[in-house]
């Protein structure tokens, strides 16, 4: 099966150079760089790779910023059987590759996602990795740091991400559940702590369980908006 990566950004000059590398090592078939306008050096770091031979190409893209158009572009400029849907922050653990294709040799899975954890390892951190992961779990829903993966031919039967601000990836993932087995692997991806850092552990997380509640109850992601900032 072939794989594309697709990396939605946004001033992302920092994080991306290891992330791309990272990609660019697991033997993937593509991976596609989607930017949403940014203002930093993060074209320019896409634009200035070096073709190499044993790596895959690169595409740089730029659509309309936001998450879910982002990605929805990408996922429409690919090859891939699978698509691999990677925060520009995330870094993706060694076999990883091989590990969504074991996961998808069962046709009964229409995607899967990873374990977290943080950059930081801190006890807190590690706290907070645990429990996203056993929420994750429990309830079936992954989040976009998870690093989510889904059958191409299941995403377009979905119509893809919903065009909504925030919460694309637990609406992706609560669809896909309604369809097929999702793949919970315990392999972990490594993800920047630096929204914790930015708002506060404690804020962070409180203002996470009430974003979740409020859309499980049914208030729309555009109205979510109003208590969310989207530090990438």
């Amino acid at each position: 099966m072939t794989i594309s990566v697709v990396i939605p950004t946004l001033n992302e000059e920092r994080s991306l150079p290891a992330t791309l590398t990272r990609a660019a090592e697991s033997g993937f078939d593509e991976v596609i760089v989607v930017d949403g306008g940014s203002t930093d050096r993060t074209r320019q770091i896409v634009a200035a790779l070096p073709v190499d031979p044993h790596h895959p190409p690169v595409t740089l893209l730029t659509a309309p910023p936001g998450r879910a158009p982002q990605m929805n572009a990408g996922a429409a400029a690919s090859r891939g059987q699978i698509l691999l849907f990677l925060h520009a922050d995330t870094l993706l653990p060694p076999d990883v590759r091989s590990a969504i294709e074991k996961a998808l040799e069962d046709p009964a899975y229409v995607g899967g996602r990873f374990d977290v954890r943080f950059e930081r390892d801190s006890e807190l951190g590690r706290l907070i990795g645990c429990l996203i992961n056993l929420r994750s779990r429990w309830t079936g829903i992954a989040t976009g740091d998870q690093a989510i993966f889904v059958r191409r031919s299941v995403f377009e039967r979905l119509g893809g991400f919903s065009d909504i601000p925030i919460m694309e990836d637990v609406d992706l993932t609560r669809r896909l559940k309604r369809i097929g087995r999702v793949a919970a692997l315990r392999l972990q991806v490594v993800t920047s702590f630096r929204r914790w850092d930015a708002c506060g552990p404690i804020r962070t997380i409180a203002l996470m369980w009430v974003l979740r509640f409020l859309y499980w109850v049914g208030l729309s992601p555009r109205s979510l908006t109003r208590l969310y900032t989207d530090l990438r």
